[in-house]
């Protein structure tokens, strides 16, 4: 059995690729999703795959997980796996993707979608011809599944805050401050794609886009890495043979900084770091408009700032609003009003949309073709910092420009 249409009543046997951090994750919303909201379809947690055989096991135990494989490829073999979750490193997306596509299996990959445009083409090329055969794939921006954050967008799209003018957008962090800190993979260009641009600046270049419901149309920009040389993972709490650590090379960014211009006009700055000390997981966006703003910090996830500009000045200010109302996004599943949800329910609302979609026949977003566009964006923004040229325009939605 393929992926192909799905009925409502109907089991989804899910196949998750990679079961690290973005695995926990997944695995975590595959298990809750259809305990808390109304599904068409069961999820069922069928294959986890991993190359170490007793980690594999060890972690599908942990996690809820029926089997295990030890090769995607013969993951994408059975006849319980309807979709295929790639929760893998950037430099495997496409080829994991593009090969469940063409088998069948729907398909969800986690951001940033490929690492270079060139796959991201691949994949979005892959995922039309499935689509035809009844077969959906979708990328995994979560952030656009808190519910505050759709709670701006939803207020946007109502004209709430007139016409969009300035976007401001960060994501700081501080993980790999220290310069002991190893030298993982998100460090390596071969397997990330980049460093902080990819990993945390494709999360605020989707998340300004989907609130304003506009894309960037060019970038300027400038990266920088602070720290060229870390000590290889296996080094890391020793030392070598003959007697000095081993080090390796940095080859991705540690922080980004670029303005960027919407198609509508207006102007935007963004700032991706994980040198910002003291920073967990700072995402923060502030969307200005002509009659009024909106604001949103992760760190206080369950809020929303929100300005009038239509009010009387001497009363006007920015408005708490305490997105955990049933009228909410998301929110009316969950808890009694003001009991907040975390993290995790991101992705657990990402898994619902994607499976009412499929049950549906309906196209998920956002979509691959979505998540090339974003690989774009990094892509003129990597080009504009490597070259010093300034401005790089970003091509439109039918160009096969770079």
């Amino acid at each position: 059995m393929t992926g192909g249409s799905i009925e409502n009543g109907e089991t989804l046997g899910v196949g998750l690729v990679g079961y690290a951090f973005m695995g926990a994750a997944h695995s975590q919303a595959w298990r809750t999703a259809g305990r808390f909201f109304d599904l068409p379809m069961r999820p069922d947690l069928a294959v986890l795959c991993g190359r170490s055989p007793d980690a594999t096991a060890a972690a599908a135990a942990r996690m809820g997980w029926r089997a295990t494989e030890t090769d995607w490829k013969a993951l994408l073999r059975r006849d319980d796996v309807r979709l295929v979750d790639v929760c893998t490193p950037g430099d495997t997306h496409a080829e994991i993707a593009v090969a469940a596509l063409e088998a069948g299996k729907h398909v969800l990959c986690e951001k940033p979608l490929a690492n270079t445009v060139d796959e991201a083409r691949a994949m979005v090329a892959a995922a039309e011809k499935a689509r035809a055969r009844g077969v959906r794939s979708m990328v995994g921006f979560n952030y656009r599944r808190v519910p505050a954050v759709a709670l701006a967008r939803r207020l946007v799209e109502q004209g709430r805050i007139g016409e969009v003018r300035h976007v401001r957008a960060v994501y700081l962090q501080d993980w790999i401050v220290d310069p002991e800190f190893p030298l993982v993979w998100r460090l390596q260009k071969d397997k990330a794609g980049s460093g902080a641009l990819g990993d945390i600046g494709a999360h605020i270049v989707d998340m300004a886009q989907f609130v304003t419901g506009d894309r960037l149309t060019g970038v300027s920009a400038l990266t920088e890495t602070f720290v060229r040389e870390r000590p290889l993972p296996a080094a890391s709490s020793g030392l070598s043979a003959s007697g000095s650590a081993e080090r390796g090379p940095v080859t991705v960014d540690d922080a980004a900084l670029f303005v960027g211009r919407f198609g509508s006009g207006a102007v935007a700055s963004f700032e991706a770091t994980r040198f910002a000390t003291g920073r967990k997981n700072a995402l923060r966006l502030e969307v200005n408009g002509s009659a009024g703003s909106l604001a949103f910090d992760f760190e206080s996830m369950n809020e929303l700032s929100f300005y009038d500009g239509t009010e009387d000045v001497e009363t006007a200010g920015f408005r708490r609003i305490l997105v955990t109302e049933p009228t909410h996004p998301y929110a009316g599943a969950w808890w009694p009003p003001g009991h907040g949800l975390g993290y995790e329910h991101s992705f657990t609302h990402e898994v619902v949309d994607l499976v009412r979609d499929l049950a549906a026949g309906a196209d998920p977003t956002p979509s691959f073709a979505d998540g090339l566009q974003v690989q774009q964006v990094l892509h003129a923004v990597t080009r504009s910092a490597e070259s010093g040229s300034g401005w790089v325009p970003i091509p439109g939605e039918d160009s096969g420009e770079d």
